[in-house]
């Protein structure tokens, strides 16, 4: 192991087995059929699994939900003993993984912190010189003194990662665990682990939101069942991810070999950005001899909204709701800081007035980022015949962060004079698109600052 090293993992696998029924373990225990043959099936929670961390690197691992995640940072921890391979560590380590982990529900937090802290190599006087900051940082108040099994998950989380950090780790592990403490908790948690970071310690962090990989890791592998399929630049990582994330089931083995073909050959976008952009499909010019501008966006067919939801038809129709490029062409994979149009259409059954139209832009988690209106308070389409058709057109520059988005589509108006403006139709997550970033993008937060300009066509047919 080189003296560079923080973590070296060496082919490692993890097999659990399962069994049909619970006593079939204890009738394979005591009587062992003769030919060998099993009860239970083997379980490969981990695939010949292997790679090299640098000391003082913030390394980032993605995979759906079963990839093997946190089973990896298990056997990291020395939580788990791996079946088969090994892997070294060089530091101490301080792991946030399963909530509560560590803690004696019966035990007050102040006796937790002291039994957690010894857990972590801490010994009796630094915990109690660092007893106040940890308090202070955990931030729960007189809970401090009460069983921790009247604590809610967050309240477990600031304890734990309170202690966590301030045993001052040489390598840090986090598994997703602040997800479940509030955004001001969460906002501090992560200015700490910079701090950590510019420390020199080394960072281990397995999270789904792609934003937080990109912010705060040099490199990032992904995990899909149980195998390392990618291990290359942030960029790259999460384009695969996001990619086999949203695949369809027929091809999620084509985009699985591509992958391995770029981990095989250490093809990122950040190295070789060509041969990336090849590898996963995105546009390059046909001519070689020009200028090379590679071109991230694109039309996944598999980026489909799922959360779709029409509201009932009050005198108008919402058509086909979708993104184009600059050329016309349908995306749902967009380029940061290129230019894109929002279209739809809407036909009318009913003679409408005072009729404008809107637009919404939404995180994963429902966060409403943007929206915007075709026409001032008082500046709406006066009279809207029955049998008209109108193209909306909503041009905007796209300086969203990296991750995934939904866009919803109104149309509102009066039809009925007794009841007032009104939606005559309304979709919610009507369009699902995905931004990337060509190269390393620089370290951000939040989601964007984005400048819509509206353009209504309408042709009365």
């Amino acid at each position: 192991m080189s003296s560079e090293s923080a973590i070296v993992a060496m082919g490692l696998g993890k097999v659990y087995t399962t069994y049909r029924k619970p006593f079939h373990r204890l009738v394979e225990l005591f009587l062992p059929a003769a030919d060998g043959e099993r009860l239970g099936k083997s379980f490969h929670a981990l695939s010949d699994v292997g790679f090299e961390i640098k000391k003082g690197e913030t390394f980032g691992i993605l995979g759906r939900n079963g990839s093997g995640k946190s089973t990896l940072l298990q056997v990291i921890s020395g939580i788990l003993e791996p079946t088969t391979g090994e892997v070294r560590v060089a530091g101490r380590i301080a792991a946030l993984l399963e909530l509560g982990a560590g803690f004696n529900p019966e035990f007050t937090g102040r006796e937790n912190v002291r039994l957690y802290g010894g857990l972590l190599g801490m010994d009796a006087a630094t915990l109690d010189r660092r007893l106040p900051e940890i308090l202070e940082f955990a931030d729960i108040g007189d809970f401090i003194d009460e069983p921790v099994k009247h604590y809610s998950s967050g309240m477990y989380v600031r304890l734990a990662f309170s202690v966590a950090i301030h045993v001052e780790p040489e390598i840090l592990i986090v598994d997703e665990a602040l997800s479940v403490g509030d955004e001001a908790f969460q906002r501090k948690c992560f200015s700490r682990i910079e701090e950590i970071k510019r420390a020199g310690a080394t960072i281990l962090f397995v999270s789904h939101s792609v934003a937080s990989i990109l912010q705060l890791c040099d490199r990032a592998m992904v995990l899909h069942e149980g195998s390392r399929i990618y291990l290359g630049d942030p960029n790259s990582a999460v384009a695969i991810y996001q990619r086999i994330l949203y695949a369809p089931k027929d091809k999620v083995g084509s985009m699985l070999e591509h992958a391995r073909d770029m981990d095989a050959r250490g093809v990122g976008m950040s190295t070789q950005p060509a041969e990336a952009a090849a590898a996963l499909e995105v546009e390059v010019p046909a001519d070689e001899s020009e200028v090379v501008e590679i071109t991230l966006e694109r039309f996944d067919e598999g980026l489909v909204s799922r959360s779709r939801f029409e509201f009932e038809q009050n005198g108008a129709r919402i058509i086909d709701p979708r993104i184009v490029d600059v050329s016309g062409e349908r995306v749902n994979v967009l380029e940061h800081g290129r230019d894109y149009r929002y279209v739809f259409d809407v036909e009318f059954s009913l003679d409408a007035f005072f009729v404008h139209f809107g637009m919404l832009i939404k995180s994963v988690s429902g966060v409403e980022i943007s929206g915007a209106s075709s026409h001032f308070f008082d500046d709406a389409m006066q009279a809207v015949p029955a049998g008209a058709r109108t193209q909306v057109v909503f041009h905007w520059a796209c300086d969203l962060l990296p991750g995934t988005y939904f866009l919803n589509a109104g149309c509102n108006g009066v039809v009925d004079r007794d009841i007032g403006e009104t939606f005559l139709h309304r979709i919610v997550d009507a369009y699902a698109f995905r931004v990337e970033v060509p190269g390393k993008p620089r370290r951000t937060a939040g989601f964007f600052n984005v400048l819509v300009a509206p353009f209504v066509e309408l042709s009365v047919e």
